[in-house]
């Protein structure tokens, strides 16, 4: 773990160094409270940081109060080192940002006492911020797939045609269905679908344009929002998709299997969310009533 130790006196900047270093810590020095706030709001700085409270340029305790000011995440733990001992002083300290302090001069097995305890802090931190992205995860994205889910999508579309609406280009959808899938699951079993459903999904967002957003509408049908093209272009893409889940056999539990698509698409023309959906969903109806394994534009196209 790399701890950043600001401190102006050579004496005691040499021994932070060489204890950090012995504690099994990289030490990342700062002479002066400027030098340390740089670091702190760098990239990729340290997620400890052991500040003393006097120091040219800028003191611990502002720069306490500019990497609290900044919030950023994750969270750096911030030790003072300070020769005062009022009260008053230390809440300052403290009301200022700072995590803990330690009075000089310091007990060194206290010291690391005390950078031992912001570590598990932060490593509890750490632990509730994985937590918190695998619940978003959960609430946004399919869990079978990866892919967003149904509510996911249709905001990204909802987000897509009010960004359209201001700079006035066109976004087109594509309603994918995966022909014949209720043979598959009632041949075969769920999980020989469920993996022809994770396949799929694969497939679609390897071609997909990286700014496109695709969604697992339902069941076997997809949702994709392609901002930016107008008709033709959505054509085009549609077509790329239907080529990637047709061109190669998907490999499952039951062996290797030849799978197709049939694909409605529609492109915005102003129109809300729902208009927008349910003219690909017709047009997704039209590609399977006319043999399946096709692209149909909805009438608006």
């Amino acid at each position: 773990m790399r701890v950043l130790a600001a401190e102006d006196n050579p004496v005691f900047q040499s021994m932070l160094k060489t204890m950090l270093t012995k504690w099994g810590y990289e030490a990342v020095m700062a002479r002066d409270g400027n030098e340390a706030l740089g670091i702190l709001q760098g990239e990729n700085p340290p997620r400890l940081a052991v500040l003393d409270w006097m120091m040219p340029g800028m003191d611990g305790v502002e720069v306490c109060r500019k990497i609290r000011g900044a919030s950023r995440e994750p969270y750096i733990y911030l030790l003072l080192l300070t020769a005062r001992t009022e009260s008053q002083d230390l809440i300052e300290g403290m009301d200022a940002g700072a995590d803990d302090y330690l009075t000089k001069p310091f007990n060194a097995h206290e010291l690391r006492v005390r950078i031992r305890a912001g570590r598990r802090i932060l490593d509890l931190q750490e632990q509730l911020l994985q937590a918190r992205e695998a619940l978003r995860e959960q609430a946004t994205h399919d869990g079978l797939t990866g892919l967003w889910n149904r509510t996911t999508i249709l905001e990204k579309l909802e987000d897509e045609l009010a960004r359209a609406a201001r700079e006035g280009h066109a976004v087109s959808v594509l309603m994918v269905d995966l022909d014949r899938f209720k043979t598959v699951n009632d041949t075969f079993g769920h999980l020989t679908g469920d993996a022809v459903l994770r396949e799929a999904g694969r497939r679609m967002k390897a071609v997909a344009r990286r700014y496109d957003s695709v969604g697992r509408y339902g069941g076997e049908e997809f949702l994709i929002v392609l901002p930016g093209c107008d008709a033709s272009q959505a054509a085009l893409q549609a077509e790329r998709l239907r080529t990637a889940l047709a061109a190669e056999a998907f490999l499952t539990p039951a062996g290797k299997m030849n799978v197709t698509c049939s694909i409605g698409m529609a492109c915005s023309a102003g129109r809300p969310p729902n208009a927008l959906v349910r003219e690909a969903d017709e047009a997704l109806y039209q590609a399977k009533e006319l043999g399946r394994n096709r692209v149909v534009a909805g009438a608006l196209v």
